[in-house]
């Protein structure tokens, strides 16, 4: 007998049977060490409470155990299987202890060797043949068995001995076990507390104290290496979790054993800053390079003030004979090179073509009006196809990127992604209160929402959401409708996550109370703490004995139901969170608008929503977009203001009032009207062909592109109608040759700058962002159409105005006369135009301002590079909001209460072996698996979750399948007469064990037994007696083909609190560096198939992970194509064309540095004004160029004086003061869209295109423009020889 006790004590490490028998020989010659073999226990009798009942006292030797008890035996304590099975228990105490760890066994058999010394340690407890030695009964009370009548004795309380090593080990075996339905440690599921706090002696503390609701009566333990009182503790051998259990089994893996892992993986130290002493490089660099060029521009610019000073005075005064010459005073000497020549033809050829044209017009006002407005009207007809996209996939995701193409695999394997209604509720008034554990531990602090009555009077709230009743189609709508059921139709309950879950959305459940008139022994409070460790608990170890698992058959995890809490004290949050998830019927309208009809309704009755004591922030899947609608609505007034004031402008300042009699005659409203009629007519247009051909609108072309075309087509009229008003009739010249004349002058410089316009715009939706590619194609077609209206339709109106003005006919009433008819219209000069030419123009390029100017525009073009990789990427979605949404609560409260981020996917597309060994190994997290396996892979990167932003391991249907159907389980059982599954809940003899008791069933199932059971794992819904049913959690998270084959799965966790677009586009950055680690991995192994994540957020915010080549690419075509058209319709004047890019390029870079200082951020919505940016500022720079270039003064500085005279007063009037008036209104806007993207930016635009193009661009002209064409000036001198121009050019 001594022998046989040695050899249970000391399984795992003593060695042969023959040594080990000497060895007990000895020791029991040994004086004072008299071991016998005797129990405390055997039986039971009497009940402690509900189903729990005490051991019968008995002091005896062991006794054999029935043979129907050997099965028990073999599965719980193999150990004790030997010659006649003499133990301390007999079978019904052998089911108790089967019973009781059921769960325990289910979650830890994920770990062999954390199972083998739980199960070590009960089985000592309960049937060990030598109980004397470590038990001592301290309590007892008399029992009458009621079927024997005999007296017996129930122990109700006694002393567990129990090694300090042999605790440590076990605990130490089991503490990294994972629970991978529930993202928890196992311990915390079975410790009492947060696996945190959980160490090796109050863990054992909590399962041996009657207090946690499954133990019938305390057992005390003490625990001690050395004999205590005379009692030996029980220091059994133990099993490492890096350790094998047997020839079956392997080592626990890296996800429940920290130390089979290896060192743990630290994340990659931050990017250090780049310093150049100490302070920003960029900034550094630049005031280098600034400084370096003041010195080196000033510089150059004292040397040749100098050398003009010596050699010419001045290079304003007179070059005759007796002064040195200029070098500008012989610029048509010499034989002009084949370039210019060929400049000069293609100049003159579109000047004789505009002549002719301009002149055709006018002799033919009606035929060319006509048939301006029968193109115009068959064009917008268009609009009658019109369709509006304000789907933001659609807007901001590209059908061929790659979150688009994931997006769509997941919706088609897995279905589209839930919609979400959520509510975040404080209690402001409510007081926290404090929670005494009965019958001892530590004060416990609740927060206010958790106070009974508030969640009572958030329950009544919940269930007035869930009765809520909406009218579709002649029906009635309500959650349970629409809702996310995952059990139906076995289960029909709405997936609620709401912290009312955990008491089954049930006021009885909430008022559930065990106590007496003295003490309260357990209530909501406890329930509540043990639900927040073990939330998918079916039986609370309280003495509630409540479930945990939510109503419809999932667990609500805490954190995604509570806020504003501390680390993992969830008691002391200060928010709930409810979140109704519902169906989404993406491809099914009619289901869809039943969705939407009851949304509207919850919308409606949270705003109507009135409680004094709870403060509600909430969002429904459709309230971003109505609000976005709501605020295109509200914004539509504050358009047309802005509109009215700009077209108000236009209409006055085109005309030219000498004096008050001739004001209606000399007023050009009409003509005005007409001009912006024809903008809006080319917008109109390109709508209309662009919808005729089925490409949708969105509210961004809608938005930005009349003023776009505005900007270019106002310029151009200003520009017509304004050099009509300074030129004069030549003698014996008709009205319809002097304005071809006039326009073949201006024309050319019109086409310049429409053309250079389009063609950017055109290579702009080259890009792969579909609002930025949208919006460059009808833009283009808008410019076009606009600039060919302006050259037919508007030079007809102006000749037909011209001769009604002549007539001295009113305008507007032009059927009134004003006085007698005059011959012709006289050249007035404006205001405007003779403060350029008198002083703007002098003043700006004198001598000494110009350096200043070049200094300063420079410096600001050093500032503006230094921070332009400072400025932001993304948009806040607060910004998408009017002031006044009640969304704008929502998100404050979104990210200053909520910790957890959205869930992450990750897909392993299908075509998967998962039923070898190899292929399982390579996706599990369990014992055997590979350690760099998929499901291992994001459990150590959630480990480093600060930089992965992966915040849980993972949610893994493999592994949890593999627990479901290991034989120790009662979870996988088939009825042996049908071979249809058994739930474990049923009782029923036929029911037996999918797979045997033996080494061979204990191993995991593979080939076609793999797929015999899996169907029947994913249909079992969790019970008390098996919690790993995958029904609920796992339903959706595998597909099958054919019906026979695994298809697509997928893997769950969550990301970290995202609160900024940063966060968001880097954890996706992260999660795709995890999956396409994963992939890699299997490409090794062999196997080709890849591994991707998904989260609802991707397809909105993969554009910034291309949004910085998106606009350098944008704008760099941009910039290319106005040099090409430029430098083309210049007359190949390639210099003039790089001096114009140059600005452009100073002004888009500018933009960035306005952008970072203003807080405005790089996103689709900014792009799109970056583009319309470089568009406007071709306006501002090609019609002072061109007339530079055509300009035959002598000098540069003269050619720009005269340049800026001509043209200056024309751009300022017609684009800086018509779109000035009209943005300042911007900025009254509710929407903080416009305010920040469309007022900022615009003003921004304008003023930097005004500045540069008549501040910096004559200036830099007059330095470094080219010089004249020979060619051009030749042609020029014989056209004007012997009229009145000659002396004022030449």
């Amino acid at each position: 007998m001594t022998s046989r006790r040695l050899a249970l004590r000391g399984r795992g490490g003593w060695g042969p049977p023959g040594l080990r028998l000497s060895v007990a020989c000895l020791w029991a010659l040994l004086p004072g060490l008299v071991f016998t073999d005797s129990c405390i226990w055997y039986g039971q009798c009497g009940t402690a409470f509900a189903d729990k009942r005490y051991n019968c006292e008995y002091n005896g030797s062991a006794l054999p155990l029935p043979k129907d008890g050997y099965d028990l035996v073999q599965e719980l304590c193999p150990g004790f299987f030997f010659e006649n099975v003499s133990l301390c228990c007999d079978v019904e105490q052998l089911r108790t202890l089967k019973a009781n760890l059921e769960l325990p066994r289910q979650f830890l058999s994920r770990c062999p060797s954390c199972s083998y010394n739980l199960l070590n340690l009960f089985c000592e407890l309960t049937c060990s043949p030598h109980q004397s030695e470590f038990l001592n009964v301290t309590k007892t009370e008399p029992y009458l068995d009621p079927s024997t009548k005999t007296n017996k004795t129930s122990i109700t309380e006694l002393e567990f001995y129990i090694g300090q090593t042999f605790a440590d080990a076990m605990y130490n075996a089991c503490k990294d076990v994972e629970a991978p339905s529930s993202n928890v440690k196992a311990l915390g599921l079975l410790c009492g507390k947060d696996a945190k706090e959980c160490n090796a002696t109050n863990w054992i503390e909590y399962m041996f104290s009657k207090d946690n609701g499954q133990t019938p009566f305390n057992m005390i333990p003490i625990f001690s290496d050395t004999p205590v009182h005379g009692m030996t503790p029980m220091n059994n051998a133990t099993k490492g979790c890096n350790e094998s259990v047997d020839d079956a089994t392997g080592p626990c893996s890296c996800q429940d054993c920290s130390i089979v892992c290896g060192p743990k993986p630290q994340p990659p130290p931050p990017p250090t800053p780049w310093l150049l002493l100490g302070l920003d490089a960029m900034y550094v660099i630049m005031w280098i390079a600034y400084t370096a060029f003041l010195l080196v521009f000033f510089g150059v610019v004292f040397g040749v003030w100098c050398y003009r000073k010596r050699h010419f005075v001045s290079e304003y005064t007179p070059i005759d004979s007796n002064i040195a010459y200029s070098v500008n005073s012989h610029q048509n000497a010499g034989e002009a090179s084949c370039c210019e020549k060929l400049g000069e033809k293609f100049e003159n050829a579109l000047r004789v073509t505009f002549t002719s044209w301009g002149a055709f017009c006018v002799r033919n006002p009606r035929p060319v009006v006509l048939f301006s407005v029968v193109v115009i009207v068959m064009c917008a007809s268009g609009l009658s196809f019109v369709k509006l996209t304000t789907n933001p996939i659609d807007l901001w995701s590209s059908p061929s990127s790659q979150a688009r193409k994931e997006k769509e695999y997941f919706d088609a394997h897995f279905g589209p992604f839930f919609r979400t209604e959520q509510l975040i509720i404080q209690a402001p008034h409510a007081k926290p209160e404090i929670y005494s554990p009965y019958p001892s531990g530590d004060d416990v602090p609740f927060g206010p929402p958790l106070t009974k009555d508030i969640l009572f009077q958030v329950l009544d709230l919940q269930n007035a959401i869930e009765n809520i009743t909406a009218t579709y189609d002649n029906g009635t709508v309500m959650l349970k409708d629409i809702c996310l059921a995952p059990l139906a139709p076995y289960n029909n309950n709405c997936t609620i996550l709401s912290v009312l879950n955990y008491f089954q959305n049930s006021q009885s459940v909430l008022n559930h109370t065990i106590q007496d008139e003295f003490f309260v022994y357990a209530d909501y409070h406890s329930h509540f703490l043990y639900c927040v460790r073990a939330p998918a608990s079916l039986n609370d170890t309280t003495l509630l004995h409540d479930p945990c698992l939510g109503t419809f058959g999932g667990p609500v995890f805490p954190w995604l139901v509570m806020g504003g809490y501390d680390a993992d004290n969830y008691n002391n949050a200060t928010a709930l969170v409810i979140t109704f998830p519902v169906q989404n019927y993406y491809n099914d309208t009619g289901k869809l608008m039943k969705v939407l009809a009851w949304e509207k309704e919850f919308i409606n009755f949270l705003k109507n929503y009135d409680n004094p004591n709870l403060t509600i922030s909430f969002s429904a899947e459709r309230s971003v977009e109505d609000e976005i609608n709501r605020e295109s609505n509200s914004d539509v007034g504050t358009v047309v203001i802005s509109y009215a004031v700009m077209f108000l402008y236009i209409s006055i300042a085109l005309g030219h009032i000498k004096s008050a009699a001739r004001f209606l005659v000399d007023s050009k409203i009409s003509l005005g009207i007409a001009g912006i009629l024809i903008v809006l007519s080319s917008v109109a247009c390109s709508l209309g062909i662009f919808s005729f051909f089925g490409v949708p609108l969105t509210l961004i072309v809608i938005e930005v592109i009349p003023f776009l075309v505005l900007a270019v087509g106002v310029d151009n009229i200003f520009i017509m109608v304004q050099s009509y008003q300074r030129d004069e009739r030549l003698q014996g010249e008709t009205l319809d040759k002097q304005i071809g004349r006039i326009l073949g002058d201006v024309a050319p410089s019109m086409l310049l700058s429409s053309f250079s316009e389009t063609v950017a715009f055109l290579l702009g939706s080259l890009s792969s962002m579909p609002a930025v590619r949208t919006f460059s194609l009808f833009a283009a077609v808008a410019v076009l159409i606009d600039f060919l209206l302006q050259i037919t339709c508007f030079v007809s109106l102006l000749g037909l105005d011209i001769k009604r003005q002549e007539k001295n006919k009113y305008d507007i009433l032009c059927c009134i006369k004003g006085g007698e008819e005059i011959s012709s219209v006289q050249h007035s000069e404006s205001l405007l135009f003779l403060f350029f030419k008198k002083i703007y123009a002098p003043f700006l390029l004198k001598d000494w301002m110009r350096p200043i100017v070049i200094s300063i525009f420079v410096g600001v073009l050093s500032f503006s590079i230094a921070v332009t990789n400072k400025v932001e990427i993304g948009l806040d979605q607060k910004l998408s909001m009017p002031d006044d949404s009640y969304v704008m609560d929502y998100f404050s409260s979104l990210s200053k209460y909520l910790h957890a981020g959205a869930p992450v996917y990750f897909v392993l597309e299908e075509g998967y072996n998962y039923t070898t060994l190899d292929g399982q190994n390579m996706v599990c997290g369990g014992v055997g698996c590979d350690n760099d396996s998929l499901a291992l892979q994001i459990y150590e990167a959630a480990g480093i979750s600060s930089y992965t932003r992966i915040g849980y391991a993972p949610s893994s249907w493999i592994d949890d399948y593999f627990d479901w159907i290991k034989p120790q389980s009662s979870c996988c059982r088939i009825y042996n007469t049908t071979g249809q599954f058994c739930n474990a809940s049923v009782v029923d003899p036929s029911c037996e064990r999918c797979r045997p008791l033996t080494p061979e069933g204990k191993k995991r199932p593979q080939g076609e037994e793999f797929m015999k059971f899996l169907p029947m794992f994913l249909s079992d819904n969790p019970n008390p007696k098996c919690g790993k049913g995958g029904h609920a959690a796992y339903s959706s998270a595998v597909t099958f083909r054919n019906n026979s084959e695994i298809g697509a799965t997928y893997f769950m966790t969550y990301h970290t609190v995202l609160k900024t677009s940063a966060d968001f586009i880097d954890a996706m950055k992260k999660a795709r560096m995890i999956a396409n680690n994963i992939t890699e991995s299997m490409r090794i192994k062999g196997e080709n198939y890849r591994v991707f994540p998904y989260s609802v957020f991707y397809v909105f915010y993969e554009q910034y992970l291309a949004i910085v080549y998106d606009t350098i690419f944008n704008l760099s075509i941009s910039l290319g194509s106005i040099f090409l058209v430029t430098m083309v319709l210049l007359g190949f004047e390639m210099w003039a064309a790089i001096v114009v890019s140059l600005t452009i390029a100073m002004i888009l870079i500018n933009m960035f540095g306005v952008m970072w200082l203003w807080g405005i951020s790089l996103n689709a919505v900014s792009l799109v004004n970056l583009v319309v940016s470089c568009g406007i500022s071709v306006e501002f720079c090609s019609h002072v160029t061109r007339a530079f270039t055509i300009s035959t003064k002598p000098t540069r500085t003269e050619r720009a004086e005269e340049a800026l005279s001509h043209m200056g007063s024309s751009v300022f009037s017609g684009i800086t003061l018509t779109k000035f008036g009209g943005i300042v209104v911007l900025a009254f806007s509710k929407s903080q869209i416009f305010q920040i993207f469309y007022f900022r930016m615009y003003l921004a635009m304008v003023l930097l295109g005004a500045t540069h193009g008549l501040i910096f661009l004559p200036v830099l002209l007059s330095y470094i423009g080219p010089s004249v064409n020979k060619a051009k000036a030749r042609a020029a001198q014989e056209r004007n020889k012997g009229t009145e121009r000659e002396k004022l050019l030449f």
